[in-house]
């Protein structure tokens, strides 16, 4: 026998025990005497002699042993114990037969079988004297096992002590750690690209996000890179003492490590800098530098010699250690719901998880990824081992409370706290903002947003954005756009409200509302020039706007805003802003129907329509009635369509606006034709016409024009039909009318559809479809899509019509339009 240790354990429930016994093993006696089990045979090697080999010259076996492994079965149900061809009773005979020490190591709720539960070859182990390996407890039940191993062989006690010289420093590797694979393996690629020069990586991101754990984890996974030691320091850089570490003190404590006598020591910095490179200067070692304050307190310890490699940790995003000294920069994002998920399962029982999947979800939501959150969820979880889940979910679903319940009882175990410890390093300005981007409406937020949020020009308000940004405090997920994870948001609400006055918060909300509500508007007048202007005050005086060049551009803002817009319009109604609520469900309407986002312009309507009748504004009402008719219509609302249309034609009449009672007109003609009711309709499309007539605005009489066509087809009238649509398109021409062009030529193809003119109508509907996309207007582009594909069918050329119906299918889907949907594709199953 050599003196060696193999590690025997079964991958269901044994494997990061294993893998944690081999990384401390590996650390106390070095790689060539630690085997772990069947991940020790190189690739290609002839596995049964190899690994029967190498039990057979151990000293002792270690069988990890978990709550399952007595019971883990194979494919046919049976116990595995119970095969004869299974490796783990295959090892156990076979270091039984050479005399070898077998040690069991039992991990959390695994107890020792008895020598009735085993086949009569490994009976033996219910007798053999065992270990407990618990997450709880690993540095000690650890050390305990290094002890007896030791004691038990020579040839190991002699490997620990040749080995003592070598600095091991790394902290205990993190009891529970999970979902971080990308990151690992982007680490592991960063540091073998970096092999040549000196590998530096900067782990970045906010507290509790988990960047020790990340780099402490992946220290111990990668030990045999570094034989001659590993070097680690708390820089304390965010710390409750408010103190970072001196670099002279992490390097004293370097040099010690190293050997030095204290009496040696050079008294300078530079001097002590200089020693300390030379010593590890070709040693293969890592340098573990954590919770790093700024670029200047780590420069003085980066050893400059191409062999080693060192992780620096930091809630700052060091991008000076980028420029000035080559380093990658990682920076660690929430984890995603799969891997929080594991890292609950890794500590609470899976029983217990499966039994509340409701309230782990919840728990799940309220952490949001973040480790910190969630490693204190499972502590609390554990101290009341005996309460159901859901109450500790109940208390963590309260935002107002959810701080609170993230509170482990110490500092470190402090959500508030361990944020506190990163805003302390921000300049006054930059807490200001802080504070202000977590109260401002919407998931995210512009930097011309924030320069009206907080009443700063663009210059100053981009640098306290990077100011937040380097501290870890907002992402900028986007160029130009920054958003808070959901606790640092509640965190930032905390801070508004401790450090300004409730003027000065319901102030910064007024300018930032504005600036959307300002905004948005001249994006609707770029989108639909023709649409009737809107009375909308100036901004305020210290209140911005965003110039936009172009219809793309506008379509563009409205994408990247359009759910600030639809938050900041709920914060206009939580405030009774009503005319601002009434206005921002104007200028998003546009944009919402060309999108095909219906049911939320249900809801902005709904609210306008709200803070409209406290308005003392007749006209406001009429719109939004004639609005909200309008979209009850899209959505196959019909009977509340209706209601809503007449209450507007009432009241314009009341008002005596020409102009609101043809627009409201013309809705109901749209409504009517929804519930098929086409003569009221041609009614109201005539009616609408002759008052159009009366003001003058070609474009209005064009598209009233249109809306005659449209009826008379439907009535089998195809020539009146005809001569109202082509009248209509060539004024629409006139005008320079995009969109009542496309909407015209629409009509055109459905007339010469109904009229068997099939190829016409592929013509019209086809100019009618590249004026739709170079518009936007995605809810009109499915619906020609659609006529595109009958028109195809109907001439039997079904390759065309499956590719049109696809793609209106897609964007129905998109749009939520169900019934669409369910139509398209059964005539893609006929076709």
């Amino acid at each position: 026998m050599d003196h060696r240790v193999f590690i025997n354990y079964r991958g269901e429930d044994s494997h990061s025990y294993g893998a944690l016994l081999y990384t401390e093993l590996t650390r106390q006696f070095g790689a060539d005497r630690v085997f772990l089990d069947c991940e020790s045979i190189p690739a290609g090697a002839d596995f049964v002699e190899d690994i029967l080999t190498r039990v057979r010259s151990a000293v002792v076996l270690l069988a990890v042993m978990g709550p399952r492994w007595l019971h883990a079965t194979g494919a046919t149900g049976k116990r595995r114990i119970d095969d004869p061809a299974d490796w783990v009773r295959r090892e156990l005979i076979a270091a039984f037969a050479a005399g070898v020490r077998v040690v069991p190591v039992l991990t959390e709720q695994a107890t020792m079988p008895t020598e009735a539960d085993l086949p009569n070859e490994i009976a033996t182990l219910s007798r053999c004297q065992f270990r407990r390996l618990r997450y709880h407890d690993t540095t000690a039940d650890l050390a305990r096992l290094v002890t007896d191993l030791t004691a038990m062989d020579p040839g190991l006690a002699a490997a620990a002590r040749s080995r003592a010289d070598v600095p091991r420093q790394l902290p205990t590797p993190p009891a529970a750690f999970a979902g971080r694979a990308t990151e690992l393996a982007r680490l592991t690629d960063t540091m073998a690209a970096s092999s040549n020069s000196g590998a530096i990586v900067a782990i970045g991101g906010i507290g509790g996000i988990g960047k020790t754990a990340l780099a402490v984890h992946w220290a111990y996974q990668h030990l045999h890179q570094f034989p001659d030691g590993q070097l680690y320091v708390d820089l304390r850089g965010f710390d409750p003492s408010g103190q970072p570490m001196p670099a002279s003190s992490a390097i004293r404590g370097f040099l010690d490590a190293l050997g030095v006598a204290p009496a040696m020591v050079p008294v300078e910095l530079d001097a002590q800098a200089a020693r300390y490179r030379s010593l590890v200067a070709g040693k293969r070692m890592l340098i573990v530098l954590d919770n790093v304050c700024d670029v200047d307190q780590v420069t003085p310890l980066l050893p400059g010699s191409p062999s080693c490699g060192v992780l620096v940790t930091s809630r700052r995003r060091l991008a000076g250690l980028a420029t000035t000294h080559g380093a990658r920069l990682l920076s660690l994002d929430v984890l995603p719901e799969t891997g929080a998920r594991a890292l609950l399962a890794r500590q609470l029982t899976s029983e217990r998880l499966a039994a509340e999947p409701e309230a782990v979800a919840d728990l799940l939501a309220a952490c949001g990824g973040l480790p910190l959150a969630l490693r204190i969820v499972i502590a609390r979880a554990e101290h009341h081992a005996h309460f159901p889940l859901s109450v500790l979910a109940e208390e963590l679903r309260s935002v107002s409370c959810r701080l609170d319940g993230l509170d482990g009882g110490d500092l470190r175990a402090d959500l508030r706290a361990a944020l506190s410890w990163s805003a302390r390093a921000l300049s006054t300005e930059a807490v200001s903002l802080f504070g202000l981007v977590g109260i401002a409406p919407g998931p995210d937020i512009s930097r011309p947003a924030a320069a009206s949020l907080g009443a700063h020009p663009a210059g100053p308000v981009g640098k306290l954005l990077r100011e937040l940004e380097n501290a870890s405090l907002v992402q900028q997920h986007v160029p130009g756009r920054y958003r808070m994870h959901d606790l640092v948001r509640l965190y930032a609400i905390e801070t508004a409200v401790q450090q300004q006055s409730e003027p000065a918060r319901q102030a910064a909300l007024r300018r930032v509302v504005d600036f959307l509500t300002h905004t948005a508007y001249t994006a609707d007048r770029l989108l639909h020039p023709h649409r009737a202007p809107l009375p909308v005050s100036p901004p305020a005086p210290d209140g911005k706007s965003s110039s936009l060049r172009d219809a793309s551009a506008a379509l563009a803002w409205f994408e990247a805003e359009h759910a600030g817009l639809l938050a900041a319009q709920r914060t206009a109604a939580s405030h009774k802003w009503d005319q601002t609520v009434w206005h921002l469900a104007w200028t998003l309407t546009t944009f919402l129907y060309w999108r095909g986002r219906g049911y939320e312009e249900l809801a902005v309507w709904q609210a306008g329509l709200d803070a409209a009748m406290r308005l003392p504004d007749l006209a406001a009402r009429v719109r939004a009635h004639r609005y909200l008719g309008r979209v009850c219509s899209r959505l196959g609302q019909h009977v509340q369509a209706i209601g809503h249309l007449e209450e507007a034609v009432g009241l314009a009449e009341q008002h005596g606006d020409s102009a609101d009672q043809a627009l409201t007109h013309q809705s109901l003609v749209w409504a009517l034709t929804q519930c098929g009711d086409d003569r009221r309709a041609l009614e109201h499309a005539t009616h609408a016409l002759r008052l159009f007539r009366t003001l003058d605005v070609p474009v209005w009489e064009a598209e009233a024009l249109n809306d005659v066509g449209r009826c008379a087809t439907r009535l089998g009238d195809f020539d009146q039909a005809r001569e109202h649509c082509q009248a209509s398109l060539v004024m629409h021409r006139q005008c320079h009318n995009s969109d009542g062009e496309a909407a015209t030529l629409d009509s055109l193809g459905y007339i010469d559809h109904h009229t068997g003119r099939h190829h016409d109508a592929i013509h019209h509907y086809e100019q009618a479809l590249a004026l739709r996309r170079r518009l936007g207007n995605s809810y009109q582009i499915a619906n020609i899509l659609d006529a595109l594909g009958n028109q195809h069918a109907t001439l039997d050329q079904r390759g065309r019509a499956h590719l049109r119906w696809q793609d209106a299918l897609e964007l129905y889907r998109q749009q939520g339009r169900d019934a669409d949907v369910a139509r398209v594709q059964r005539q893609l199953d006929e076709l």
